[in-house]
């Protein structure tokens, strides 16, 4: 049974967006770039100790107490250990991609919600973004991109996209049918019930898909590393490749701690979200 040429047709694909999109590739490149030089500009214009004192204070408004001491000394030992504006340009990657992603996927989960045709299309496209391995990605994204932050962001989004599409869906759908029914008989319009009803009930559900969505794009930084990305990725890769366990300890170790802080901080927005809602 002679092999069906999958691989040649797919290279056949990518060589003619790389030859007739070249520039739509060059201006999301410039649009990627500016936004991710926005964000680190942001977060190492204040010293880092100013920085710490800031989250600190943040994580007590959102949490508690041991949240915020947690904060203060996760950031203090990420000053200390050296790690500091690594972990920045890290974190503003990770932003980057987290906004690239809300941005387009609750649209399409909305879209999804209400449309049974996108969603009957949707489902298979987002289980297949799922379980492919997240370094195949870096394939068309360095082909399309080059090596640096952009392939980088834009693995990280195709990568962490589905958890914001799926349970901006999932939110919408759950709205209680009556309530949408009552809305239409007092004369409300499809996009004042989803305005007004679907989102605000839905939103538990879709800051948890945000959640979701920071933890993937995070857990992309070590895979991102290796295109070129900067970050505290790229010392955790140059660790691994030189054997440095000491290194790669430390520099893990600051992955952990920013993983914790963004994973707490958009659980407890979505508590205090959902006691205002409850109050």
């Amino acid at each position: 049974m002679p092999k069906l040429p999958l691989d040649e047709w797919i290279e056949a694909v990518v060589d003619f967006l790389e030859n007739h999109l070249a520039g739509l590739f060059d201006f999301i490149s410039a649009i990627i770039e500016g936004i991710v030089s926005g964000f680190a500009y942001l977060l190492h214009l204040p010293h880092a100790l100013l920085f710490t004192v800031l989250i600190a204070a943040l994580a007590y408004r959102l949490g508690k107490w041991t949240f915020a001491l947690f904060a203060f000394a996760g950031l203090l030992l990420i000053y200390n250990l050296g790690y500091w504006d690594h972990t920045m340009d890290t974190l503003a990657l990770v932003l980057t991609a987290a906004l690239v992603s809300i941005l387009i996927g609750i649209p399409l989960g909305i879209w999804s919600a209400q449309s049974s045709k996108v969603r009957a299309f949707s489902t298979p496209v987002l289980d297949f973004m799922q379980t492919m391995p997240a370094f195949v990605y870096l394939i068309p994204a360095v082909t399309f991109f080059g090596l640096g932050v952009v392939p980088g962001v834009i693995a990280s989004v195709i990568f962490a996209v589905p958890p914001t599409i799926r349970l901006t869906e999932l939110g919408i759908r759950q709205v209680a049918p009556d309530l949408v029914e009552a809305a239409h008989a007092f004369g409300s319009s499809t996009g004042q019930i989803l305005v007004k009803l679907q989102l605000p009930m839905a939103l538990p559900s879709i800051m948890a898909g945000v959640n979701q969505t920071i933890m993937l794009a995070l857990s992309m930084v070590v895979i991102s590393s290796m295109i070129g990305a900067q970050g505290i990725g790229a010392d955790v890769y140059r660790a691994v490749t030189q054997v440095k366990t000491g290194q790669g300890f430390e520099a893990g170790l600051a992955i952990v701690v920013l993983a914790i802080l963004l994973d707490r901080m958009t659980q407890y927005m979505m508590k205090r979200k959902r006691r205002q809602k409850n109050g």
